[in-house]
């Protein structure tokens, strides 16, 4: 698999929910770009990520972290989903620094192979601060994409309407003249 192709069909999303968007449904059949250190590859080049080695450790702690992300958005959060985002959370840190321009912040890792997953579970709190209401799952029954939905009423459905918005559509209009 190339890092130019990335086969997904909903990319652009805050990262946490992208790290959950690299499984999904074609044709009735899950996929899984997460297979291998070349799908990794991909999804890090895909989000400016690919400072970190698309290596077995990364994938590994990166499938982790999908994982523990995928209990918390899709499940209740509680103790027990919200341990591992915990866990993963634990291999890095914020630190303040005072730079020539200012205040900044830097990201520090006990094992760079922790980054793609600590920066994944650090967005995911981000977005539960910011609009933990606009984090959704795609309303299509076959589909298990997620988004944040940035729509100005906030009230999106779809991961995307040119596809799973359409296929409703066609479902709801195919029910209508049957009906008829």
């Amino acid at each position: 698999m190339s890092a130019a192709r990335d086969p997904r069909p909903l990319t652009g999303e805050p990262l946490s929910l992208d790290l959950l968007n690299t499984r999904w449904m074609y044709e009735g059949v899950a996929q899984d770009l997460l297979v291998d250190t070349d799908g990794l590859s991909v999804w890090l080049a895909a989000n400016g990520l690919d400072r970190f080695a698309a290596d077995e450790a990364t994938l590994r702690h990166a499938l982790g972290a999908r994982d523990a992300l995928r209990a918390v958005v899709d499940g209740p959060l509680d103790a027990d989903s919200a341990g591992p985002v915990d866990a993963a959370l634990s291999h890095g840190r914020i630190r303040a620094t005072l730079t020539a321009e200012g205040p900044g912040e830097r990201v520090e890792f006990g094992d760079e192979s922790w980054g793609p997953a600590w920066l994944a579970a650090r967005d995911y709190l981000e977005l539960l601060s910011t609009a933990p209401d606009r984090i959704r799952a795609c309303a299509h029954e076959a589909c298990i994409l997620h988004f944040f939905d940035t729509s100005r009423n906030g009230t999106r459905r779809w991961c995307s309407m040119a596809v799973c918005g359409n296929r409703a559509k066609a479902s709801r209009h195919y029910a209508r003249v049957k009906e008829s």
